[in-house]
């Protein structure tokens, strides 16, 4: 299975980029999780796990010049096209976001390895993509909330981080209104990035 080359959202046409593609390598299986859950809907999305009708989805998530603005150039199509398997990234903690049918994105959950950053090490990373006729709307924020709701529940009392450039200012805000607060900054891929975390929710008393 290819890794995906970083996630990513985009809200108008700025590009939201959280992760990169060196940081993607290695990335750990999330846990003891019921999976696939019963897809998640919200006010006007499906999150789901992937099925073979999403694989050109995925694919021009890969290839789009747009979407991998920040993430280091899309991927060649032709290589993109014949290494994708006919089911992609059918894993827990990948949700495909759909919109009135359609794939419009992706939602990831993973967990960072314990050689990474120590702030990090062992926790589970949030991270998305989302095709450029789905930005702009609020899709990302609304995806996102409810996979941490979702997460929340099946692995409670556990933090999420989410890595971004910290020049990426939609992205940053994106995070903020996700409830991620600054843990560190740091340099790598050529950029300072950015390193937020979420605080586990507190169980209703």
């Amino acid at each position: 299975m290819p890794l995906l080359p970083a996630r990513s959202i985009a809200a108008g046409v700025v590009l939201i980029a959280a992760g990169t593609a060196g940081w993607l390598a290695g990335m750990m299986e999330l846990g003891p999780v019921v999976w696939p859950p019963e897809p998640i809907r919200t006010e006007r999305l499906v999150l789901r796990e992937s099925a073979a009708r999403d694989r050109p989805a995925f694919i021009e998530l890969l290839v789009s010049p747009e979407v991998n603005t920040y993430l280091g150039g899309p991927q060649p199509r032709a290589a993109t096209e014949r290494e994708m398997p006919a089911t992609p990234e059918r894993w827990p903690g990948s949700f495909v976001v759909e919109l009135d049918g359609a794939m419009i994105g992706q939602v990831l959950l993973r967990r960072v390895p314990q050689d990474r950053r120590p702030a990090a090490a062992g926790k589970a990373d949030l991270g998305y993509l989302f095709l450029p006729g789905a930005w702009g709307s609020g899709y990302a924020a609304e995806a996102c909330a409810a996979v941490l709701d979702w997460f929340d529940d099946a692995l409670p009392g556990e933090p999420v981080v989410l890595f971004t450039r910290s020049d990426n200012i939609a992205s940053m805000r994106l995070a903020a209104k996700l409830g991620f607060t600054e843990v560190e900054r740091f340099h790598a891929w050529g950029a300072e990035q950015w390193l937020g975390q979420r605080s586990p929710a507190m169980p209703a008393t």
